[in-house]
């Protein structure tokens, strides 16, 4: 698996985001759904990631937002249906963190949806080391979004 940067309106890429919003929308009220679009993805300010298989089939991505010069929040966390149950969402994380701990963040978050839907991605969240916590930079308390932090050393 090759983790490395990508644009988010590459092809196959633009379709798993499509249909990760589809699914927000699915689960969640719309004021509730937080999921970016490719153009909030290529601000200045996101560092947006793939995961692919050594001949370039796509696996899953997740992005990294810089909230503040000491903390980020992961974004856009996507498995391709057929990676599911492979470890992508594990890498995916690590690697986000990783970049978080390059750039110096002594803290990263994120917002989830609160739903059954969501329960493998609390898991995965809290098997990295995420704790719930309350709402952090723009987000508002909601009973539809969970919120998590990793304080990192």
């Amino acid at each position: 698996m090759l983790i490395a940067l990508d644009d988010p309106g590459t092809p196959d890429v633009l379709a798993l985001l499509e249909q990760h919003l589809a699914d927000m929308h699915a689960e969640s009220p719309p004021e509730s759904v937080h999921a970016l679009d490719v153009a909030a993805l290529r601000a200045a300010h996101i560092t947006f990631l793939t995961a692919r298989e050594a001949e370039g089939a796509l696996l899953g991505v997740g992005a990294l937002s810089e909230l503040a010069p000491n903390h980020g929040e992961l974004k856009s966390m996507r498995t391709a249906p057929s990676a599911r149950g492979r470890g992508v969402a594990t890498a995916m994380v690590n690697a986000l963190l990783d970049l978080a701990r390059v750039r110096g963040y002594e803290r990263v978050s994120l917002e989830t949806g609160s739903q059954a839907y969501f329960a493998a991605a609390h898991r995965l969240y809290e098997r990295a080391g995420f704790v719930e916590c309350g709402p952090f930079g723009r987000y508002v308390l909601d009973p539809n979004s969970r919120f998590f932090t990793l304080e990192l050393r």
